[in-house]
């Protein structure tokens, strides 16, 4: 049940994460001035500090809940 409620909490993350990128790479730049991309090395880096972020608060929010079941 724990595994299943992680993994939901997974997935939203990432649906969230889909859809940040998804505006990111929209052209609302009123500017219009051109945007230089990240290269993919810096992409991967983020992406990494991102997921390992998310993972942290997933844990502190599984503690709580624990706490919380007792």
């Amino acid at each position: 049940m724990q595994a299943d409620r992680t993994e939901n909490f997974i997935q939203r993350i990432e649906t969230a994460l889909s859809r940040i990128a998804k505006a990111a790479d929209e052209p609302d730049n009123p500017s219009g001035s051109a945007q230089i991309p990240p290269s993919v090395s810096q992409l991967v880096v983020q992406h990494e500090a991102l997921r390992e972020e998310v993972a942290a608060q997933i844990r502190r929010i599984d503690d709580v809940v624990g706490k919380l079941e007792r």
